[in-house]
């Protein structure tokens, strides 16, 4: 829901507040608090999201790419525990607001919050101008509690959706799982490529991707192709995966495809769907014949089938 329909008659809440792309594990922690406040308060939990992503609209030209849809960030959030998602339109003008119209307009005045939980790097307002210190002030003025809670790191790093990406954009899929708690997904319908794997005998769905969608480097993957209804799986096929230009056909457009093991009979044109990664095989190689590619995407699929029924 968007602010405007929240209902009149909305009572107390507990709200968390963040973008949550990914909904990582250090967002799933500060989810995790919000929802054990929300129950031992006998409240519902609100988590407050942003769409499109703040930075993109501060500083247009920067919009990061997307670790999962807007729709798929709703489900994860419900699934750890929201009762709602309130994502409100980031717009010039609603970057404006001060940290008080903010805390005013959106925890008090709409989501009646008792309690605010965020992350300890949490800013606000115009400017980024608030930090949790002006937050627990600005609680004493709107009668809600602010609570911050630290951050996860990973390796050494501070966990965070910028790092994921990174990793992603590297190829390194299974340490965006680690930070993840789960594979990376991309989604997109399934159109009609250029059909050379089934003319190969590994008949690919290729997917239209939505731009900014945050998509692992060029390479050879394992993993699943899952058929979306409405967001939810309907079905679910391990996979062999390719993302790039297929340079021994001289392409020139990046794709993702993928390729259900041993299924040569499904028909997924027009379907959403979602691809998810959970190892790199390989990286992208410009084969010297057609039958060197046939055996190497035999072996790519022998990996992927080993990998993908040990994890």
């Amino acid at each position: 829901m968007g602010l405007g329909e929240v209902p009149d008659a909305w009572g107390p809440s507990v709200v968390t507040i963040g973008v949550f792309d990914g909904v990582h594990r250090g967002h799933q922690l500060i989810v995790a608090r919000a929802a054990t406040a929300a129950r031992d308060l006998g409240l519902p939990l609100v988590v407050v999201t942003f769409d499109p992503h703040p930075a993109g609209v501060i500083r247009p030209g920067s919009q990061p790419a997307q670790l999962c849809t807007l729709r798929r960030r709703a489900q994860l959030l419900g699934e750890l525990g929201a009762d709602a998602v309130c994502v409100l339109a980031f717009t010039p003008e609603f970057s404006q607001l001060s940290p008080d119209e903010f805390a005013r307009a959106v925890l008090a005045d709409r989501l009646h919050a008792r309690r605010v939980v965020v992350g300890e790097n949490f800013r606000f307002g115009h400017r980024a101008a608030g930090d949790l210190a002006l937050l627990a002030e600005l609680g004493e003025k709107y009668d809600f509690q602010a609570e911050d809670m630290p951050l996860l790191a990973q390796d050494g790093v501070t966990m965070s959706s910028s790092a994921i990406r990174d990793l992603v954009a590297a190829g390194d899929v299974a340490g965006a799982a680690r930070g993840l708690g789960r594979p990376h997904r991309v989604e997109g319908v399934v159109v009609r490529g250029e059909q050379r794997g089934r003319a190969l005998g590994f008949p690919t769905a290729n997917l239209e991707t939505a731009e900014h969608t945050a998509i692992p480097a060029d390479g050879v993957y394992a993993g699943w192709l899952a058929g979306l209804d409405a967001g939810e799986e309907a079905e679910r096929w391990p996979a062999a995966i390719s993302v790039g230009t297929n340079p021994t056909f001289d392409g020139r457009h990046r794709v993702v495809e993928a390729y259900a093991l041993d299924r040569d009979d499904l028909d997924l044109y027009g379907v959403h769907v979602a691809v998810d990664f959970a190892a790199r095989l390989r990286g992208m190689v410009r084969f010297d014949s057609v039958d060197a590619l046939i055996d190497q995407m035999h072996v790519d699929s022998a990996e992927a089938r080993a990998l993908v029924a040990a994890g």
